[in-house]
């Protein structure tokens, strides 16, 4: 599916880029895992929070609430990593000049996709429910979403890190990971366009401005 279609339905159907994601988060949970990680935990029920806090604040108007967001995510996601994790294979090859064009296209683009995703909890509390660690620094912490009159949303959030200094480096949200399926999309629009990576870039420029 093709970025402009991922893009509506990401709004219809409300189904968070923080973020992509650094490599060693790119694969779904697996087998290998260990306890709890409080810390990790601690970072996500503190964080991601915060975004709902904000989103939520009716004294802030739209565009407070976008400057707002867009340090929030500089806090709380590895933007470089996540930038470099959804070009995929073309990750390898795209050109300086290439790389200059794609980073704050994309930037913006993830920007408008999370603020959307996220708005639909706004007024709402985040709940940790538990983590599980994959290898040290390597955890997916457990949440749900609490209020709005509806059923709790399951929500878990692939952190990195140790200790205190941890980032988002994905979002499963109703069992999607998000930043897995963007660079399924990216991928195979670059490779639909015979590699050109320029078509990709034109592509989430559009999508920016609806």
């Amino acid at each position: 599916m093709r970025p402009a279609r991922r893009h509506i339905l990401t709004r219809l159907g409300g189904a968070l880029a923080l973020a992509g994601l650094a490599g060693a988060a790119s694969a779904q949970p697996g087998a290998r895992r260990s306890a709890r990680n409080p810390q990790a935990e601690a970072f996500v029920e503190v964080q991601a929070q915060k975004v709902l806090s904000v989103l939520a604040d009716r004294s802030l108007s739209l565009a407070q609430k976008q400057q707002a967001f867009r340090r929030l995510i500089d806090q709380i996601a590895d933007v470089p990593k996540i930038t470099n994790f959804v070009l995929g294979k073309y990750a390898r090859t795209i050109t300086p000049a290439e790389r200059a064009r794609f980073n704050p296209v994309f930037r913006t683009y993830a920007e408008n996709v999370y603020q959307s995703r996220i708005s639909e909890f706004r007024g709402e509390t985040l709940r940790v429910t538990g983590s599980v660690a994959r290898t040290p620094g390597d955890v997916v912490v457990a949440s749900q979403v609490l209020g709005g009159g509806r059923d709790p949303i399951a929500v878990s959030w692939r952190v990195l890190g140790a200790g205190g200094a941890w980032k988002v480096v994905d979002v499963q949200i109703r069992g999607v990971w998000l930043a897995i399926t963007q660079q399924q999309d990216f991928v195979s629009t670059i490779d639909n366009a015979g590699g050109d990576i320029g078509v990709l870039i034109a592509q989430l420029q559009r999508n920016s401005r609806t």
